[in-house]
């Protein structure tokens, strides 16, 4: 039986991963002798994969990175990310209970992000929220990612579910980009790690806390 699905970023939407994340790329840029960057620099870094938070990484620092050593980073930055998983992140205030709203109501849920599909299902494995999930892509999952809409209506279409009804969810330019690309509703929340305010970003709401994450407004949302 096919159903809407509200489908979630993840880094900075449905967990804090920023603790893990700085730590990981310090340790990575410092095998190369970079100087750490800070939690305030994840707004630039994070958003479209580890690949891509090493070149800006040395970007920051004015520094240059060749395809050989950038290759070379990415399994580093990989093994330490992994090794260290759940590490310190955890699921935003109320995300659980309000999952568990949504899958009462009938909505399947889903996971897209930019973040390698290993990984992802890794630290939804060591935090126990895997079987909320319907489907899990990350940016190594298809040929597209984020904000390109085939990533988000292949996640729907991988949970089983109908584009009509459902939503996207996130705290970047890539969710609520990809989602008007899609035609699908966006709903942003503020916590995350955009390096805008989100509501620049014009998503079709805003919440706060998860609290406000309710059939409810799913429904008013992909009913307008």
């Amino acid at each position: 039986m096919t159903s809407p699905v509200v489908v979630f970023d993840l880094d900075g939407t449905l967990i804090d991963t920023a603790t893990d994340l700085v730590t990981t790329i310090n340790y990575t840029i410092g095998t190369a002798g970079l100087a750490p960057v800070t939690y305030e620099d994840l707004t630039f870094l994070v958003g479209q994969g580890a690949r891509t938070m090493i070149e800006r990484a040395f970007s920051m620092r004015g520094e240059s990175i060749d395809e050989a050593r950038l290759t070379e980073l990415m399994g580093v930055f990989v093994e330490h990310y992994r090794a260290g998983m759940p590490g310190e992140s955890t699921p935003y205030p109320g995300v659980i209970a309000a999952m568990e709203r949504l899958s009462g109501a009938g909505y399947k849920l889903a996971v897209c992000t930019n973040k390698m599909e290993s990984l992802a299902v890794r630290l939804l494995d060591g935090l126990g929220l895997s079987g909320h999930f319907a489907a899990v892509t990350g940016g190594d999952t298809f040929p597209v990612r984020k904000p390109d809409a085939r990533h988000l209506t292949e996640t729907i279409a991988r949970a089983g579910g109908t584009l009509g009804g459902s939503v996207m969810i996130g705290d970047s330019v890539n969710d609520i980009m990809a989602a008007r690309n899609a035609n699908v509703p966006s709903i942003a929340v503020p916590f995350g790690y955009s390096d805008v305010p989100v509501a620049e970003l014009s998503p079709g709401r805003i919440i706060t806390h998860y609290d406000e994450l309710t059939p409810g407004l799913v429904k008013e949302l992909t009913s307008a």
